[in-house]
């Protein structure tokens, strides 16, 4: 039987990705020396030719915009975390060639926070409504005891995001995106928007805020982060969560019971510093 040693990251665009650093640093610290991990520019009409093609020796595979939801109808399985946001960010092979399905960005949204020594909060709020917002919901349902505030720009994805909740069993609520500054107030903030769109929102930082996760990690800090940081907050970025989902993705797809967290950190922050 072929050895399976082969794993990758797709999407589009991917040439930013760090998950090969990530990757790659885990198999070094493991002594995995035969394996293998690349970037492939795969879009979604590319995508089920891409799988198809794909023999024995790969165990996995990571997937980013916009792949995560093209992908379910191709699997064989996809685990309840995935089914729950219909995102899928993780493929593993079996070695009778099927193809699992799973979402490591729920979980590595909750271990970064309970990290930093968030594992519980009264309150929270949530800017953006895309897929990630949608990760940072169902992360939310284990440790939010009261209402999630989801500020949104239109009205269309106001909706999706209360459905997202009912389906979640978290009690959302949502505003307009012009009050998003009121967000800033809430214990836990999660910034699940584009480069540049919360930006403005740095002015608004309160005196004694509360903690914040932006999921940004390029380029880094966010000015929302840095005024965060600057007035005592607690800050996660986005290389917290990459961090902590890429490690669930290693011990799947490697079979390892405990990927080398400090070692992929490393190699995440001073990839990031090279490029800046």
């Amino acid at each position: 039987m072929t050895q399976r040693h082969r794993a990758a990251v797709l999407g589009s665009p991917i040439a930013h990705s760090l998950s090969p650093v990530l990757h790659r640093a885990a198999y070094a610290e493991l002594g995995l020396g035969e394996w293998t991990y690349d970037r492939f520019e795969v879009d979604e009409a590319a995508l089920p030719a891409f799988l198809d093609g794909l023999d024995g020796s790969w165990a996995g595979l990571s997937l980013t915009m916009p792949l995560k939801r093209a992908v379910i109808p191709l699997l064989d399985e996809v685990s309840g975390t995935a089914a729950a946001v219909e995102a899928v960010n993780t493929v593993v092979f079996t070695e009778d060639g099927r193809r699992l399905g799973d979402n490591t960005d729920i979980p590595g949204i909750a271990a970064a926070l309970r990290e930093c020594g968030v594992t519980r909060t009264a309150s929270a709020a949530v800017l953006g409504a895309g897929a990630t917002a949608s990760s940072a919901l169902a992360a939310l349902a284990g440790i939010c005891t009261g209402e999630v505030t989801v500020y949104v720009r239109s009205e269309a994805r106001a909706a999706e995001m209360r459905e997202w909740g009912e389906r979640l069993g978290v009690a959302v609520r949502t505003e307009d995106w012009a009050r998003a500054a009121e967000a800033l107030t809430a214990p836990l903030v999660v910034a699940t928007t584009p480069a540049g769109a919360a930006d403005a929102l740095a002015e608004a930082v309160p005196d004694r805020p509360g903690a914040l996760f932006d999921v940004l990690y390029e380029p880094w800090p966010t000015p929302l982060a840095a005024a965060w940081s600057a007035r005592g907050g607690t800050v996660l970025g986005g290389l917290d969560l990459l961090v902590h989902q890429a490690v669930l993705q290693v011990e799947r797809m490697t079979g390892c019971a405990k990927a080398p967290l400090a070692a992929m950190r490393a190699a995440g922050e001073a990839a990031l510093a090279a490029r800046a």
